[in-house]
């Protein structure tokens, strides 16, 4: 399953994060997209975001 790149993914939007610390066990959090940190179109391990409860992750899926 390929990453959401950085067109598909919009301020509001309701996504699955992986956290830096979670990054070997792959364990998603779930919530709303406040901030784009990611400037590149894509990237291999998925756009960083920053969640509206400030928790800062890669998006894995979008819902």
């Amino acid at each position: 399953m390929a990453v959401p790149t950085r067109s598909q993914i919009s301020i509001g939007s309701e996504v699955n994060i992986v956290l830096k610390q979670d990054q070997r066990s792959g364990t998603l959090i779930n919530g709303i997209v406040a901030r784009l940190l990611t400037k590149s179109p894509v990237h291999p391990h998925g756009i960083k975001v920053r969640l509206d409860d400030g928790q800062v992750g890669r998006v894995k899926e979008i819902l």
